[in-house]
């Protein structure tokens, strides 16, 4: 996918240049499904591959301030097909890539841990909250966790676990994403161990 150049955005975003003063105001300017970062420019780790296509294909047609349109139409009939696996990811590839690697540090999880690793992951769960790209995704992750209750808090005295508590994490997203719950008791056989049919053999 071809980057959106900054006039472009502005132009997609405000119309023909004026700048609004509310991220709220752009909803109806941009397509369904693309997120705003915290400065009101789309946020590509945070939207879907469908709503950035949607975004760039408005921001082409949207006539730029400084577009040459002889040079532009022939850019775009010399550029290569590629594939869509080389471009940065959307919400939904970083987040299956991200529950893969979650998923994956319960199973090499010790299955006794000491208290210098379950603080060591603690912090790693912190951080993590803090630092995901998707500052959407990291502000839910960091609320679910720090639930008034305290029933979110990471469980870490031992791998089942810790492994259970992703399990519920992860379902805590698929619930809000309107997807299937997986069966917890279930996550060692899914990410550690795998299958008893042998499927993972």
């Amino acid at each position: 996918m071809a980057e959106i150049k900054p006039e472009q955005i502005d132009t997609t975003l405000h119309g023909s240049g004026k700048k609004k003063k509310d991220q709220d105001s752009h909803a109806s300017t941009i397509p369904k499904g693309v997120v705003l970062d915290e400065e009101g420019k789309p946020c590509r780790l945070c939207t879907s591959v469908a709503s950035w296509k949607a975004l760039t294909k408005r921001a082409k047609e949207s006539p730029s301030p400084v577009a040459n349109t002889a040079t532009t139409s022939a850019t775009s009939t010399s550029q290569p097909l590629h594939n869509t696996n080389e471009c940065p990811p959307d919400v939904e590839a970083l987040g299956r890539s991200t529950w893969t690697l979650l998923h994956s540090l319960t199973a090499a999880y010790p299955k006794h841990p000491t208290q210098e690793k379950q603080n060591e992951m603690r912090s790693f769960l912190t951080l993590f909250s803090r630092l995901y790209p998707c500052w959407v995704c990291a502000d839910d992750f960091r609320i679910w966790m720090n639930e008034p209750s305290g029933q979110n808090q990471p469980r870490l005295s031992s791998r089942q676990d810790f492994g259970t508590w992703m399990c519920e994490a992860h379902n805590a997203v698929n619930r809000k994403l309107g997807k299937k719950e997986f069966d917890c008791k279930f996550w060692e056989e899914r990410w550690r161990t795998g299958w008893k049919d042998g499927r993972c053999d």
